[in-house]
Protein backbone atom coordinates (compact mmCIF):
# COMPACT_ATOMS: atom_id res chain seq x y z
CA UNK A 1 0.00 0.00 0.00
CA UNK A 2 1.30 3.65 -1.11
CA UNK A 3 2.22 5.79 2.16
CA UNK A 4 3.07 9.30 2.79
CA UNK A 5 4.62 11.48 5.31
CA UNK A 6 2.42 14.82 7.01
CA UNK A 7 5.10 16.78 7.06
CA UNK A 8 3.85 20.14 4.95
CA UNK A 9 1.85 22.62 6.50
CA UNK A 10 -1.47 23.29 4.17
CA UNK A 11 -3.94 24.90 6.40
CA UNK A 12 -7.51 24.61 4.61
CA UNK A 13 -10.09 27.31 5.99
CA UNK A 14 -13.54 26.79 5.67
CA UNK A 15 -16.17 28.19 8.67
CA UNK A 16 -18.36 25.05 8.17
CA UNK A 17 -18.11 22.08 11.18
CA UNK A 18 -16.65 19.65 8.71
CA UNK A 19 -13.11 19.15 7.68
CA UNK A 20 -10.84 22.48 8.28
CA UNK A 21 -7.49 20.15 8.23
CA UNK A 22 -4.02 21.12 8.65
CA UNK A 23 -1.72 18.43 8.07
CA UNK A 24 1.04 18.68 10.83
CA UNK A 25 4.91 18.66 10.26
CA UNK A 26 5.78 15.69 13.04
CA UNK A 27 2.93 13.67 12.45
CA UNK A 28 2.73 9.86 12.14
CA UNK A 29 2.40 8.15 8.89
CA UNK A 30 -0.53 7.96 7.26
CA UNK A 31 -1.73 5.51 4.33
CA UNK A 32 -3.47 7.06 0.83
CA UNK A 33 -6.26 4.94 1.98
CA UNK A 34 -6.78 6.44 5.49
CA UNK A 35 -6.29 10.20 3.67
CA UNK A 36 -8.69 9.73 1.09
CA UNK A 37 -11.61 8.40 3.77
CA UNK A 38 -10.67 11.01 6.42
CA UNK A 39 -9.31 14.49 4.64
CA UNK A 40 -12.10 14.47 1.90
CA UNK A 41 -13.86 17.15 2.96
CA UNK A 42 -17.50 15.40 3.58
CA UNK A 43 -18.16 13.43 7.32
CA UNK A 44 -19.29 9.72 8.10
CA UNK A 45 -22.75 9.50 9.82
CA UNK A 46 -23.89 6.57 10.76
CA UNK A 47 -27.38 5.56 12.52
CA UNK A 48 -28.06 2.69 14.93
CA UNK A 49 -30.94 1.19 16.70
CA UNK A 50 -30.75 1.40 20.49
CA UNK A 51 -31.93 -0.25 23.11
CA UNK A 52 -31.39 1.68 26.10
CA UNK A 53 -31.81 0.30 29.84
CA UNK A 54 -33.23 3.21 32.06
CA UNK A 55 -35.25 2.77 35.07
CA UNK A 56 -34.88 -0.47 35.33
CA UNK A 57 -36.24 -1.52 31.44
CA UNK A 58 -35.07 -1.37 28.30
CA UNK A 59 -36.13 1.36 25.78
CA UNK A 60 -36.37 1.68 22.08
CA UNK A 61 -34.42 4.62 20.58
CA UNK A 62 -31.45 5.87 18.08
CA UNK A 63 -28.02 6.28 18.06
CA UNK A 64 -26.10 8.43 15.70
CA UNK A 65 -22.16 8.83 15.36
CA UNK A 66 -20.90 11.28 13.07
CA UNK A 67 -17.02 11.31 12.96
CA UNK A 68 -15.20 13.95 11.14
CA UNK A 69 -11.42 15.90 10.50
CA UNK A 70 -11.03 19.02 11.97
CA UNK A 71 -8.56 22.21 13.06
CA UNK A 72 -8.64 22.52 16.42
CA UNK A 73 -6.91 24.67 18.57
CA UNK A 74 -4.31 23.45 21.62
CA UNK A 75 -4.37 26.07 23.54
CA UNK A 76 -8.18 27.30 23.33
CA UNK A 77 -9.49 23.70 23.37
CA UNK A 78 -11.84 25.28 20.08
CA UNK A 79 -12.24 24.78 16.32
CA UNK A 80 -10.25 26.99 14.63
CA UNK A 81 -11.91 29.82 12.78
CA UNK A 82 -8.71 30.87 10.73
CA UNK A 83 -6.20 27.73 10.90
CA UNK A 84 -3.89 29.34 8.32
CA UNK A 85 -2.95 31.91 11.38
CA UNK A 86 -2.84 29.69 13.82
CA UNK A 87 0.42 28.06 13.38
CA UNK A 88 1.96 25.58 15.52
CA UNK A 89 -1.39 26.07 17.64
CA UNK A 90 -3.53 24.50 14.83
CA UNK A 91 -4.12 19.89 15.86
CA UNK A 92 -5.63 18.08 13.28
CA UNK A 93 -8.34 16.33 15.13
CA UNK A 94 -10.77 13.29 14.76
CA UNK A 95 -13.58 14.59 15.65
CA UNK A 96 -17.00 12.41 17.54
CA UNK A 97 -20.43 13.32 18.27
CA UNK A 98 -22.40 10.79 19.74
CA UNK A 99 -26.20 11.03 19.89
CA UNK A 100 -28.64 9.09 22.11
CA UNK A 101 -32.44 10.05 21.73
CA UNK A 102 -35.16 7.29 23.62
CA UNK A 103 -38.33 8.33 25.20
CA UNK A 104 -38.70 7.03 29.30
CA UNK A 105 -42.73 6.55 29.41
CA UNK A 106 -43.96 10.41 28.77
CA UNK A 107 -40.59 12.13 28.83
CA UNK A 108 -37.71 12.18 26.45
CA UNK A 109 -34.30 11.99 26.74
CA UNK A 110 -31.31 13.62 24.45
CA UNK A 111 -27.72 12.87 25.09
CA UNK A 112 -24.59 13.89 22.97
CA UNK A 113 -21.30 13.16 23.41
CA UNK A 114 -18.22 14.63 21.77
CA UNK A 115 -14.17 14.15 21.68
CA UNK A 116 -11.17 15.78 19.88
CA UNK A 117 -9.59 13.19 19.81
CA UNK A 118 -5.57 14.34 17.51
CA UNK A 119 -4.69 12.42 14.67
CA UNK A 120 -1.21 12.41 15.43
CA UNK A 121 -1.54 9.86 18.59
CA UNK A 122 2.39 9.75 18.75
CA UNK A 123 3.02 13.46 19.97
CA UNK A 124 -0.45 13.92 21.30
CA UNK A 125 -1.25 10.45 23.26
CA UNK A 126 -4.46 11.13 24.96
CA UNK A 127 -7.73 13.41 23.64
CA UNK A 128 -7.95 17.44 24.25
CA UNK A 129 -11.31 17.67 24.87
CA UNK A 130 -14.11 15.80 25.44
CA UNK A 131 -18.15 17.25 26.67
CA UNK A 132 -21.08 15.41 27.31
CA UNK A 133 -24.58 17.00 27.76
CA UNK A 134 -28.15 15.05 28.94
CA UNK A 135 -31.69 16.60 28.24
CA UNK A 136 -34.66 15.50 29.41
CA UNK A 137 -37.78 16.88 31.08
CA UNK A 138 -36.70 16.84 34.46
CA UNK A 139 -33.66 19.28 33.22
CA UNK A 140 -30.65 18.75 32.21
CA UNK A 141 -26.97 18.50 32.83
CA UNK A 142 -23.14 19.40 31.12
CA UNK A 143 -19.39 18.41 32.00
CA UNK A 144 -16.63 18.83 30.00
CA UNK A 145 -13.34 17.81 30.22
CA UNK A 146 -9.83 19.45 29.41
CA UNK A 147 -6.21 18.05 29.04
CA UNK A 148 -3.28 19.84 30.32
CA UNK A 149 0.25 19.29 30.28
CA UNK A 150 0.09 16.28 32.80
CA UNK A 151 -3.95 16.81 34.24
CA UNK A 152 -7.53 16.60 32.94
CA UNK A 153 -9.49 19.56 34.44
CA UNK A 154 -13.28 18.91 34.72
CA UNK A 155 -16.11 20.68 34.93
CA UNK A 156 -19.66 19.59 36.02
CA UNK A 157 -23.12 21.28 36.05
CA UNK A 158 -26.40 19.83 36.82
CA UNK A 159 -29.79 20.27 37.96
CA UNK A 160 -29.47 17.97 40.77
CA UNK A 161 -27.78 19.47 43.86
CA UNK A 162 -25.42 16.80 45.14
CA UNK A 163 -24.14 17.06 41.41
CA UNK A 164 -24.38 20.75 40.15
CA UNK A 165 -21.10 22.98 39.67
CA UNK A 166 -18.69 20.81 40.30
CA UNK A 167 -14.69 21.35 39.45
CA UNK A 168 -12.42 18.08 39.85
CA UNK A 169 -8.93 17.26 38.64
CA UNK A 170 -8.43 13.95 37.29
CA UNK A 171 -4.81 12.23 36.21
CA UNK A 172 -3.81 12.28 33.11
CA UNK A 173 -4.57 8.56 31.86
CA UNK A 174 -6.86 6.73 29.70
CA UNK A 175 -10.49 8.49 28.83
CA UNK A 176 -13.36 5.69 28.33
CA UNK A 177 -14.71 8.12 25.77
CA UNK A 178 -11.60 8.58 23.64
CA UNK A 179 -11.26 5.23 22.59
CA UNK A 180 -14.29 5.17 20.14
CA UNK A 181 -12.00 7.60 17.97
CA UNK A 182 -8.66 5.49 18.76
CA UNK A 183 -10.64 2.37 17.36
CA UNK A 184 -10.61 4.29 13.96
CA UNK A 185 -7.62 5.98 14.12
CA UNK A 186 -5.38 3.32 15.19
CA UNK A 187 -6.58 -0.25 16.99
CA UNK A 188 -3.66 -1.82 17.88
CA UNK A 189 -2.77 1.29 19.97
CA UNK A 190 -5.91 0.45 22.43
CA UNK A 191 -4.81 -0.25 25.73
CA UNK A 192 -4.70 -4.01 26.90
CA UNK A 193 -4.72 -5.63 30.37
CA UNK A 194 -5.02 -3.85 33.75
CA UNK A 195 -5.57 -0.09 33.13
CA UNK A 196 -6.74 3.17 34.98
CA UNK A 197 -9.75 4.76 33.29
CA UNK A 198 -12.08 7.28 33.40
CA UNK A 199 -15.33 5.82 32.79
CA UNK A 200 -18.02 7.19 30.10
CA UNK A 201 -19.36 10.72 30.25
CA UNK A 202 -22.97 9.93 29.19
CA UNK A 203 -22.59 6.66 31.38
CA UNK A 204 -21.43 8.67 34.46
CA UNK A 205 -24.40 11.47 34.20
CA UNK A 206 -27.08 8.13 34.25
CA UNK A 207 -25.49 6.35 36.93
CA UNK A 208 -25.06 9.52 38.86
CA UNK A 209 -21.64 8.48 39.85
CA UNK A 210 -18.72 9.65 41.09
CA UNK A 211 -16.36 11.11 38.30
CA UNK A 212 -12.79 9.48 39.02
CA UNK A 213 -10.20 7.14 37.82
CA UNK A 214 -11.02 3.46 38.02
CA UNK A 215 -9.60 -0.13 37.97
CA UNK A 216 -10.49 -1.71 35.10
CA UNK A 217 -9.28 -4.86 32.43
CA UNK A 218 -9.18 -4.50 28.52
CA UNK A 219 -8.80 -7.01 25.45
CA UNK A 220 -8.96 -6.55 22.09
CA UNK A 221 -9.42 -9.55 20.05
CA UNK A 222 -10.38 -10.59 16.38
CA UNK A 223 -14.35 -12.22 17.09
CA UNK A 224 -14.73 -15.70 16.78
CA UNK A 225 -18.10 -15.31 16.06
CA UNK A 226 -20.42 -12.55 15.37
CA UNK A 227 -22.97 -12.04 18.16
CA UNK A 228 -26.60 -13.12 17.21
CA UNK A 229 -27.61 -9.44 17.94
CA UNK A 230 -25.22 -7.84 15.57
CA UNK A 231 -26.91 -9.64 12.31
CA UNK A 232 -25.00 -10.27 9.21
CA UNK A 233 -21.63 -8.39 10.10
CA UNK A 234 -18.35 -10.28 9.53
CA UNK A 235 -14.84 -10.05 10.24
CA UNK A 236 -15.12 -8.38 13.39
CA UNK A 237 -12.69 -6.63 16.09
CA UNK A 238 -14.17 -6.97 19.56
CA UNK A 239 -12.81 -4.24 22.33
CA UNK A 240 -14.09 -4.75 25.60
CA UNK A 241 -13.52 -3.27 28.95
CA UNK A 242 -14.60 -4.81 32.19
CA UNK A 243 -14.55 -2.37 35.18
CA UNK A 244 -13.67 -4.27 38.74
CA UNK A 245 -15.84 -2.57 41.49
CA UNK A 246 -19.26 -1.28 39.35
CA UNK A 247 -19.87 -4.83 37.40
CA UNK A 248 -20.03 -2.39 34.26
CA UNK A 249 -18.73 -4.28 31.01
CA UNK A 250 -18.63 -2.39 27.65
CA UNK A 251 -18.24 -4.10 24.17
CA UNK A 252 -17.39 -2.15 20.84
CA UNK A 253 -17.40 -4.40 17.41
CA UNK A 254 -15.72 -3.02 15.03
CA UNK A 255 -14.38 -3.85 11.18
CA UNK A 256 -11.07 -5.62 11.08
CA UNK A 257 -10.44 -3.88 7.62
CA UNK A 258 -9.93 -0.03 7.32
CA UNK A 259 -12.06 2.22 8.22
CA UNK A 260 -12.83 0.15 11.10
CA UNK A 261 -16.48 1.38 11.01
CA UNK A 262 -18.15 0.63 14.48
CA UNK A 263 -20.90 -2.33 13.79
CA UNK A 264 -22.48 -1.84 17.49
CA UNK A 265 -22.03 -2.16 20.97
CA UNK A 266 -23.30 -3.21 23.90
CA UNK A 267 -22.84 -2.44 27.77
CA UNK A 268 -24.23 -4.13 30.64
CA UNK A 269 -24.48 -2.64 34.35
CA UNK A 270 -26.92 -2.95 37.48
CA UNK A 271 -30.15 -0.91 36.40
CA UNK A 272 -33.02 0.29 38.43
CA UNK A 273 -33.59 0.99 42.15
CA UNK A 274 -33.89 -1.12 45.27
CA UNK A 275 -35.04 -5.23 45.29
CA UNK A 276 -36.30 -4.13 41.15
CA UNK A 277 -32.19 -3.61 40.61
CA UNK A 278 -30.44 -6.08 37.81
CA UNK A 279 -28.62 -6.65 35.01
CA UNK A 280 -29.28 -4.82 32.02
CA UNK A 281 -28.06 -4.53 28.92
CA UNK A 282 -27.52 -1.40 26.63
CA UNK A 283 -27.37 -2.03 23.02
CA UNK A 284 -26.70 -0.54 19.31
CA UNK A 285 -26.57 -1.69 16.32
CA UNK A 286 -25.52 0.28 13.15
CA UNK A 287 -28.52 0.61 10.15
CA UNK A 288 -26.82 2.55 7.63
CA UNK A 289 -23.71 5.05 6.86
CA UNK A 290 -23.72 7.69 4.55
CA UNK A 291 -20.79 10.05 3.77
CA UNK A 292 -21.44 13.81 2.95
CA UNK A 293 -21.03 17.14 4.39
CA UNK A 294 -24.37 16.92 6.52
CA UNK A 295 -23.33 21.33 7.34
CA UNK A 296 -24.63 21.89 3.96
CA UNK A 297 -27.61 19.58 3.86
CA UNK A 298 -29.69 22.05 5.65
CA UNK A 299 -32.88 22.85 3.32
CA UNK A 300 -36.24 21.35 4.01
CA UNK A 301 -35.64 19.02 0.45
CA UNK A 302 -32.71 17.40 2.58
CA UNK A 303 -34.74 15.60 4.75
CA UNK A 304 -34.98 12.37 2.94
CA UNK A 305 -31.32 12.00 3.70
CA UNK A 306 -33.00 11.67 7.54
CA UNK A 307 -35.01 8.67 5.64
CA UNK A 308 -31.90 7.62 4.04
CA UNK A 309 -30.59 6.80 7.83
CA UNK A 310 -33.58 5.02 9.29
CA UNK A 311 -34.42 8.36 11.62
CA UNK A 312 -37.79 9.65 12.43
Amino acid sequence: MKKYFLILFIPLISLNCGNNLTQEKGATTITEEFAKYWYNGKAEITSYKLQQARYGEIHEGSAVTIFVTEDFSASKHVKLDNPKGAGSDAVNVLKLNLTKNFNTGIYPYSMMLSVFKPVNTVKWEHVLKITASSQEWCGHTFTQIDAGKDKYTAKLFSYFESEGNQEKVLPLIWMEDELWTLSRINPSGLPTGNIKIVPGLLQQRLLHSNLQAEDATASLAKASETPSWLGSEKNLMSYSIAYKEKQRTLAMYFSEAFPHSIAGWEESYPDGFGKDKKILTTRAVKVKTIITDYWNQNNASDVSLRDSLGLE
